[in-house]
């Protein structure tokens, strides 16, 4: 009895995991956007395999995305124009919705943490 009380635990807690809504992969591609505030403009982000067009201001920077793991993320500019643009941005999420996920960003080794939110506007 155990035994079985066992086993279905298992595949509840398995296919709870494999639920795609709660998946973070879906963020992994598409068209998103970073709403004005909290020390952000207003941001529109295109990715693609592994690489980042971010739109904000009147500026269009490229990136390269390296994912860790589902939750972990690095981004390196590929056009820097300036010394803080060279490091390397440490992505990490903290909270996933329905359509968006909360992060936290640090560049390169700095102690300062940046907090906001990111909204997939289209796949």
């Amino acid at each position: 009895m155990k035994k079985t009380i066992l086993i279905v635990a298992s595949l509840v807690l398995i296919i709870s995991c494999k639920n795609e809504s709660l998946s973070p992969d879906r963020f992994k591609t598409g068209t998103f956007e970073i709403p004005e505030g909290k020390g952000y403009e207003k941001t529109v982000i295109i990715r693609m395999d592994t690489l980042q067009i971010e739109r904000y201001q009147d500026r269009i920077d490229t990136l390269t995305i390296h994912w860790k793991n589902n939750f972990n993320y690095t981004l390196k500019m590929l056009h820097p124009k300036t010394a803080i643009d060279e490091e390397p941005i440490h992505v990490k999420i903290t909270n996933l919705k329905k359509d968006s996920y909360e992060f936290e960003a640090v560049i390169g080794y700095s102690n300062f943490v940046q907090k906001g939110e990111i909204f997939k506007t289209a796949n």
